[in-house]
């Protein structure tokens, strides 16, 4: 259980970073839900805690003072972070060729600069408490690439380095860093693609399914909980096989 606990997630309002913070929700852990669009549904009234507050704040992560004020609000309401939960991402994917240099470069500020940015401001946080648990969602894509996905792999590459060197510097003081990289999970981005490339895409994963968010969300209430307290610097595939 999370009682007492704070958790912050980016890109909490739909898809995997909701599942994820409905989870921690019934693990009873006060919730920071992070949201971009100014369209979304009060998460504050659809996501509920038991026995834990639930706030909401609309903000670009991508952005270093946006993420600080993040982390900011956190503390003031709660006095405290224990987790970090790095979900916010988009894609914008075409092939290289046709590739804006607008769509390169806001992919890799959103994915990978903005969990570079809720890292580095929650760290301070953590770092006095001599405790945290900070997880960040990659993706297979980032491990094997994809056509036509090149900004979205990178970006999600260098989510991979980013952990590895993270969970290095801040283990001395009790923090753990690591990685999900999820495969083919059923959500809006995943519902768009054609037909045709989500049965090429079934055909390679061995156990024959595509995943759910509540998949990914299990593993996330798994790595911060005290069960996995001598795990850090790992990428954990949900991926039903997919890249072994």
């Amino acid at each position: 259980m999370l009682k007492g606990r704070v958790a912050i997630v980016t890109g909490a309002s739909r898809g995997i970073g909701k599942a994820i913070a409905t989870k921690l929700g019934e693990a009873g852990a006060n919730l920071v839900l992070n949201h971009y669009e100014p369209e979304e549904l009060d998460l504050s009234k659809s996501i509920k805690s038991q026995g834990g507050k639930v706030v909401t704040l609309r903000g670009d992560i991508s952005q270093f003072d946006e993420a600080g004020k993040l982390i900011d609000y956190a503390m003031e309401v709660f006095k405290r972070v224990d987790i970090l939960v790095n979900n916010a991402g988009i894609n914008r994917d075409n092939l290289l060729i046709r590739m804006k240099e607008e769509d390169f470069d806001r992919v890799i500020s959103v994915n990978l600069k903005g969990t570079f940015n809720c890292i580095k401001h929650v760290s301070r946080v953590m770092l006095k408490q001599r405790f945290g648990k900070i997880i960040s969602i990659s993706s297979v894509v980032g491990l094997i690439g994809n056509i036509g996905q090149a900004n979205y792999a990178a970006s999600k590459a260098g989510i991979i380095g980013l952990t590895k060197s993270l969970a290095k510097e801040l283990a001395p003081r009790g923090i753990t860093v690591n990685a999900i990289a999820p495969g083919f999970i059923k959500t809006f981005m995943t519902e768009k693609l054609p037909e045709k490339i989500k049965e090429t895409m079934l055909s390679e994963i061995p156990l024959k399914k595509f995943g759910e968010s509540e998949d990914v969300a299990n593993l996330v209430d798994f790595l911060v909980s005290e069960k996995a307290d001598y795990i850090t610097g790992q990428v954990i595939h949900v991926d039903g096989g997919m890249v072994m």
